[in-house]
């Protein structure tokens, strides 16, 4: 077992590294003073934002862990249950609060350099972006990776905790990191979406004025937004996604860790992500290798993404031969070798797939630009039905890689091994979250550095060049998304079975539970019983957990509309005070004078913040909510309160995963068929350009303006979210047991 050392002594090099990228982007030549001014202002709303946004959610976070604390130690009777619980809910929200002002400050820094690149070479600028997005990913991979590691070893090591019932003891770290992270992109994404509209809406369509153009009062806000959306808010999301999905792997673990005592499947998934750390740092250095003046700079991405597929092959291949080859079961460890691949090819599936969807050269996005030559109507109809398209490819890749994971883990004779399958599969996909962490946070760097070259008035040279990488930045951010949904898929079934395995816990295991019990002869126990050596049965025939698995899918949906309702009302706001300031001062529009851009902050960051918290609220609150009323009033023999749960989570997830597929790829969709417009790629029956200015290009605006809050705000919050039903439900347990 002396390969777990690799992780400390990986997470350590990873930040290292992450260290070494930021001091080769800060010491790169920060542009003009032109371009340095506009980059303050920008880092100073951003800051001044995240600031007031991480003081409320620390105050929310705080409560809430008196309260989880309280309640787990009094329903499972064990007060130090209780206040373990607690502090790990109080260390995984601080971790992920780092996380995300991690990826909002290294953001705000880069896209200045990267913009004063632009100036001398496109290669340059690719480097320079994704090596400061690289430092978020680096820093946010490895802080999760040592986190759980550290709790783990804390609440073994140090204070004596049987090592089978450590892994229960930290699930509140995931659930402190899913809190904080689904405020975090609540908040971001209300804000960036919010400036985002107002922005283009009064400048692009009404005024006429170009995006990013210095005259209009809402482009300052807009500009943080992209860092306090898809910087912070990504990165506190990937890190609870990373930490939960780490967690529940290791409770699937302690199953197969019972029947063998090897603490290998515990620590497994700690190893493996270990090595797709390594493997992510040289793709990332390979990228330069790939990039080309005249090429796409999606190709040298994706050459980076080659490099570390293969890398992570031989590093999964290394993993499982050493971990898994059990001496009972000398040859399990090729099939799990086999699921780790199936969760790569997930992966790789779903960079194409995403890609298929969200980028111009392919078919959707060109049929939605095409619709925009017959108007706004045509054009949410087409990407709407683009969006509704992507859910079937999306449902059939994680379907069949569970079933096969499924399958193949369940070939290797070693005790629950089949679920366990699906847990390898889930960690072989998340050896590359460092490397597509860092393509996200490329996006928003990209975004940032056109509108400071825009608002500096850079060389048309430069522009052109933001402009090309901009566009790929929508794609790479799109791939994130599409990554984070098909993870959110793959471990739904981890962390369904994860709660489950919580439940037969509490009850006792099964032979206590057939004791202590005592079922009569045909009753819901007693089936319970009869299945709990796999895994507890939840049965969508009983009233209870229909009606739970009825209250999850609808959670989705209304979760969804305060989020994007959110966005509408503060977008208002903007709209009427940029058109306010137009109104009242002429020579904005003239250029004599300048708008007010800190009234344009200020308005929308109070709105986001106010805003967030009813969703934020309602998630945490429903299965709280079902689990305790079923508890208190259903029947089947007591057994109402966790298996309506079980019904909130099943459903909860499957619509969540579905729903946010459809919100990602139709406001990818509808971003890029705007950008597709822009570039004068779409022509009419005649042959004539129809790009910015015309007919088309309006519609084009207001589809993307439509695809704004799903793409940014709903979506990304719904990969939250699914997460959060999962990690919430196997903290609180005991209250539905």
């Amino acid at each position: 077992m002396g390969i777990v050392w690799v992780v400390p002594i990986v997470g350590v090099l990873a930040i290292l590294f992450a260290l070494w990228l930021a001091k080769d982007v800060l010491s790169r030549d920060p542009g003009t003073s032109g371009m340095q001014q506009v980059a303050g202002m920008i880092f100073e709303g951003a800051m001044a934002f995240l600031n007031r946004q991480y003081r409320t959610i620390a105050m929310l976070a705080i409560v809430t862990a008196v309260i989880i604390g309280v309640l787990v130690g009094v329903f499972a009777g064990n007060g130090t249950e209780g206040v373990l619980t607690g502090i790990a809910f109080i260390l995984g929200a601080f971790c992920s609060s780092v996380s995300g002002y991690i990826g909002m400050y290294v953001s705000v820094r880069s896209n200045l350099r990267t913009a004063s690149a632009a100036t001398r070479s496109l290669p340059e600028a690719i480097t320079v972006a994704l090596r400061g997005g690289a430092v978020s990913g680096f820093l946010v991979t490895a802080l999760s990776l040592l986190g759980v590691a550290g709790i783990f070893g804390l609440y073994s090591a140090i204070l004596g905790n049987p090592i089978e019932n450590t892994p229960f003891l930290i699930v509140g770290f995931g659930f402190g990191a899913s809190f904080v992270a689904l405020f975090a992109q609540l908040g971001g994404g209300i804000y960036t979406k919010a400036a985002d509209v107002g922005a283009d809406l009064v400048g692009k369509v009404e005024a006429g004025i170009p995006e990013d153009d210095p005259r209009n009062a809402a482009v300052v806000a807009d500009l943080v937004g992209d860092n306090v959306g898809d910087c912070a808010g990504r990165g506190a999301d990937l890190f609870e996604s990373m930490s939960a999905e780490n967690i529940g792997a290791m409770i699937l673990g302690v199953a197969i860790f019972a029947a063998t005592k090897n603490v290998a499947w515990i620590f497994f998934p700690l190893v493996l992500r270990s090595f797709g750390l390594i493997a992510s740092m040289i793709g990332l250095l390979s990228v330069p290798a790939f990039a080309k003046p005249n090429k796409d700079p999606m190709s040298a991405l994706n050459g980076g993404y080659y490099v570390l597929s293969v890398l992570s092959i031989i590093g999964l291949f290394f993993t499982t031969y050493f971990m898994m080859n059990d001496p009972a079961h000398p040859n399990a460890w090729l099939p799990f070798f086999i699921c780790g691949l199936i969760g790569i090819g997930v992966g790789f599936a779903f960079v194409y797939i995403t890609q298929y969807y969200t980028a111009g050269a392919w078919r959707p996005v060109q049929e939605i630009a095409k619709a925009c030559m017959t108007g706004p109507a045509t054009t949410i109809i087409t990407g709407t039905a683009v969006g509704f398209e992507t859910t079937a490819i999306t449902a059939v890749v994680i379907g069949v890689a569970l079933v096969a994971a499924f399958v193949i883990g369940g070939l290797s004779g070693v005790p629950n091994a089949s679920i366990y399958g699906t847990a390898v599969a889930t960690m072989g996909m998340l050896m590359s979250a460092s490397y597509v962490l860092a393509m996200d946070t490329f996006g928003p760097i990209t975004d940032n550095a056109g509108g400071i070259t825009e608002f500096s008035q850079a060389s048309h040279q430069a522009r052109e060049i933001t402009d090309n990488l901009d566009a790929v930045g929508n794609t790479t951010k799109a791939l994130t998304k599409g990554y984070a949904v098909a993870s959110a898929g793959l471990a739904a079934f981890l962390l369904f079975s994860a709660y489950l395995d919580r439940v037969k816990e509490l009850l006792g295991g099964c032979a206590n539970l057939a004791a202590n019990q005592a079922p009569t002869a045909g009753s819901r126990l007693a089936g319970v019983i009869q299945h709990c050596g796999d895994a507890l049965p939840v049965d969508l025939s009983n009233v209870e957990v229909f009606v739970g698995a009825l209250l999850g899918g609808m959670l989705v949906f209304l979760f969804s509309s305060l989020a994007i309702r959110a966005v509408g009302s503060t977008g208002a706001k903007i709209i009427e005070e940029v058109r306010r300031q137009f109104r009242e001062d002429p020579g904005i529009m003239a250029g004599t004078s300048k708008p007010d851009y800190a009234r344009a902050v200020d308005i929308t960051a109070r709105a986001a913040l106010r805003e967030m918290v009813a969703p934020g609220i309602l998630a945490v609150g429903l299965p709280v909510a079902v689990g305790l009323i079923f508890r208190a009033t259903g029947t089947l023999n007591g057994n109402a309160g966790w298996e309506s749960v079980g019904g909130v989570l099943m459903v909860g997830t499957i619509v969540g995963v579905i729903v946010a597929t459809f919100l990602n790829n139709s406001g990818g969709a509808w971003d890029n068929a705007k950008k597709f417009i822009e570039s004068g790629q779409l022509k009419d029956a005649g042959g004539a350009v129809q790009g910015k200015g015309t007919f088309a290009h309006a519609a084009g605006v207001v589809g993307d303006t439509v695809g704004d809050p799903y793409k940014d705000t709903a979506g990304p919050s719904l990969h939250v979210l699914v997460k959060l039903l999962s990690t919430i439900t196997l903290v609180l347990a005991p209250l539905f047991v």
